[in-house]
């Protein structure tokens, strides 16, 4: 079965997207720890990070420090975390979150954002890409 992040990829689940390759996609965590909490993943459904071949495990962390360095551009913060867990959903992906305090790295304190806030980070994060 498809994962919430696959039916993204195909376009059966709306996203805030931020940037995209042929081969990968950074978008808005719709349940941010800050604002402009972005998730970056592979197109092709890989359950685990290190179970990526090398080559696609190195180009998926280039992505993720392109997008990282315009999120950092777009959001005041003192540096930008990234964090790779993957039990939420079995589908590779980089956290990349604001950070302001180790507070925000903890995935307990969650932030409410409207839809068009929402669009106006994504687009703000694309444009400095």
């Amino acid at each position: 079965m498809a994962s919430i992040f696959t039916k993204i990829v195909n376009g059966e689940i709306p996203c805030y997207k931020v940037a995209e390759t042929e081969d990968f996609l950074a978008f808005l965590d719709v349940n941010p720890n800050a604002k402009g909490h972005t998730l970056c993943i592979p197109k092709k459904e890989v359950n685990k990070i290190f179970d990526l071949d090398e080559a696609t495990y190195n180009e998926l962390m280039a992505f993720s420090r392109k997008v990282a360095i315009a999120l950092e551009k777009s959001i005041e913060c003192k540096r930008v975390g990234v964090s790779v867990i993957g039990l939420e959903v079995p589908h590779v992906h980089v956290h990349l979150i604001p950070l302001n305090s180790m507070e925000d790295a903890r995935f307990i304190n969650k932030v409410s954002l409207e839809k068009e806030e929402f669009e106006a980070i994504a687009k703000a994060i694309n444009a400095n890409l």
